[in-house]
């Protein structure tokens, strides 16, 4: 039997650690194949654009894409901005109305109180307590001035899954463009671009085994509108992403595109013995967010009368976290947690689990034990 190794990582949604098979791609662009894909006058330039277009195509097949519509970012923040701010620009003044979700990404949200401040109108739908939008809801809110809805595939913080489908048929009933922001779903659920009425859709590499500071934007061939650039250069990226592309980081984020999607029954069974241990061994336990729709790698607890910053220090040998990685700069209750309608008392006692294709039953194992030991001497001592 393999040695338990501590620390353990239980952190997977705030990153997630590169796959040994993903380094191998990248490792040639690093040396040997140092060329500028942007040069097209000698073999140098040519080797290297050969490397970006394989990962443009391995990008795209993960989601059933064309290569061309994949563009390279820095990850899914640029992503993000590029879809809502390019395409909110683009329909204007026709169109100066925006709508996203409560409970999405500090990214999406700061792009639309930009969009805001800019003199355009956003509507931040709410959710219910299980964090899924009501899709009436959102079909009832659009207008003739409304451009854009961004909705979040996979919600970084509790893991739902909204209901990808439906949204997407609303908005092209509606006439309206769809984003996505995917970031936390590519690689971990089903995504396919010739069935979803997706325009445009996020990626970021190192969520899904890649390396960090490449994402990709997925913008549909034939969407009725096309994103403005947010700021100018070499017209790289179909001129939507200006600036010399990394050859290393795409064919990272192309090789970790390519082997995902072979880890979920693993996760699922991980999951499945995670929660019924904790919930089964410990009172006052609650799993937020929806129990059925959601991904399994993904659970967040609420632990009554245990504040999470006292549990993650107790638990010194297990990274895990509060909330999301992206807001942890930002003091105050989980915007998320906050939209569910938990308590400030709940959120401030709710902790993040999160595993993924690197995490063995051992872990799981040992960090069962430790939570409930953890949970209970913090109960004892208050």
């Amino acid at each position: 039997m393999t040695e338990l190794k501590l620390p353990i990582y239980l952190d997977y949604q705030a990153t997630t650690p590169l796959d040994p098979r993903v380094l191998s791609a990248m490792m040639p662009y690093f040396t040997e194949k140092h060329g500028n894909p942007h040069s097209t006058n000698h073999s140098f330039g040519w080797e290297a654009k050969a490397g970006v277009d394989v990962a443009r195509k391995q990008v795209a097949d993960l989601i059933w894409a064309q290569a061309d519509e994949i563009i390279f970012t820095s990850g899914a923040t640029e992503s993000n901005n590029i879809a809502i701010k390019g395409l909110a620009y683009a329909a204007y003044p026709a169109k100066n109305h925006i709508i996203t979700v409560a409970t999405e990404h500090t990214c999406v949200l700061e792009s639309c109180r930009a969009l805001e401040k800019a003199g355009f109108e956003v509507t931040y739908l709410p959710v219910n307590t299980d964090g899924l939008i009501d899709t009436d809801e959102l079909s009832n809110t659009i207008t003739a001035k409304t451009s854009l809805v961004s909705v979040m595939a996979v919600n970084n913080e509790i893991g739902v899954i909204q209901d990808l489908k439906k949204i997407g048929e609303i908005c092209a009933e509606l006439q309206v463009m769809f984003h996505t922001d995917a970031a936390q779903a590519v690689g971990k659920i089903p995504l396919d671009m010739t069935g979803l009425n997706i325009d445009l859709l996020s990626i970021s590499g190192h969520k899904i085994y890649g390396p960090k500071g490449i994402g990709a934007l997925y913008r549909r061939n034939d969407a009725r509108l096309r994103p403005l650039a947010l700021f100018d250069g070499g017209g790289q990226e179909v001129g939507l992403r200006s600036g010399t592309l990394a050859p290393a980081l795409c064919a990272g984020l192309g090789a970790a595109c390519k082997i995902a999607g072979n880890d979920h029954d693993h996760i699922l069974a991980l999951a499945e013995k995670l929660q019924l241990s904790i919930i089964g061994k410990l009172d006052g336990v609650r799993l937020n967010g929806s129990e059925t729709q959601r991904y399994p790698g993904n659970l967040n607890f609420s632990f009554e009368g245990v504040k999470g910053d006292l549990l993650v220090k107790e638990l010194r040998n297990i990274a895990i976290s509060t909330g999301s990685a992206c807001s942890t700069e930002k003091p105050g209750p989980s915007h998320v947690l906050t939209a569910l309608g938990l308590s400030k008392k709940q959120i401030e006692c709710s902790i993040r689990i999160g595993f993924g294709r690197m995490t063995t039953e051992a872990e799981i194992d040992y960090a069962i034990e430790q939570i409930i030991d953890s949970v209970t001497k913090i109960r004892v001592r208050l």
